[in-house]
């Protein structure tokens, strides 16, 4: 059985090789870039699972490597940073990475991190079976969204909270609950993480936090999934 590939794009030849070493423990070949255009391509030519990439990058940043990367490929991605800004983190996130870690980390939480994103449970119902709540279909067996008829261009973690909740409509669950569902329950991480890609999958979704859209906050507490099809007077009401 052939081993995954792993896409390591970082310009230190330190960090690469200390990056290298923790991926082919876990069990990847792992393919090396050191600048931000060489990244790019080597996503295309290799077809990663988990792309590892620096946010300062020369030719090409990090961030711009990842909206490219997310055109053609829904590999898990984590942002390495330097930077204590959270801005970086947070737009990194928005932009399609799944988790991010700051220089310096162990790497026995990189590694932890990574093997979370790859045994993510899923939600048991048959495989077969569509999810249809209004005009939103969520096709479980080929992990596809649609909206309206229209494919929903997701991330693999974006996708995988719309299945937790969706898979257990009006069951309220508290952050750490869907991080658990999502994460699995050793998941080691900053909670910020959630309220980034629970955003992200609003917009995406076309619904604010106060729409009266299919994915509500309860205050206080965490998230539910409304499996009703809002009515635009009761959009209207609640915004």
């Amino acid at each position: 059985m052939s081993r995954p590939t792993a896409l390591v794009v970082e310009d230190s030849p330190e960090f690469a090789r200390v990056a290298a070493s923790l991926l082919e423990s876990e069990g990847f070949r792992v393919v090396q870039a050191d600048d931000g255009a060489a990244g790019v391509e080597a996503a295309r030519r290799h077809d990663p699972e988990v792309v590892l990439l620096d946010i300062s990058l020369p030719q090409m940043d990090g961030l711009e490597v990842c909206r490219r990367i997310r055109e053609f490929s829904d590999c898990y991605v984590v942002m390495v940073t330097g930077r204590s800004d959270e801005f970086d983190r947070v737009l990194g996130l928005t932009i399609g990475a799944d988790d991010y870690v700051t220089k310096p980390f162990s790497p026995r939480e990189l590694s932890a991190r990574i093997r979370a994103m790859r045994r993510r449970p899923r939600v048991h119902v048959a495989e077969t079976d569509l999810r249809r709540f209004g005009p939103l279909t969520l096709d479980p067996e080929a992990r596809e969204v649609r909206l309206h008829g229209e494919i929903v261009d997701l991330t693999r973690t974006e996708y995988d909270i719309l299945e937790a909740l969706s898979g257990a409509p009006r069951r309220t669950f508290s952050r750490d609950q869907l991080m658990a569902a999502v994460w699995g329950p050793n998941w080691v991480g900053d909670d910020h993480v959630i309220s980034v890609h629970l955003g992200n999958l609003r917009r995406k979704l076309g619904e604010s936090a106060g729409d009266g859209g299919h994915i509500r906050t309860v205050r206080g507490y965490g998230y539910r999934f409304e499996p009703a099809e809002p009515t635009a007077s009761t959009a209207a009401a609640v915004g």
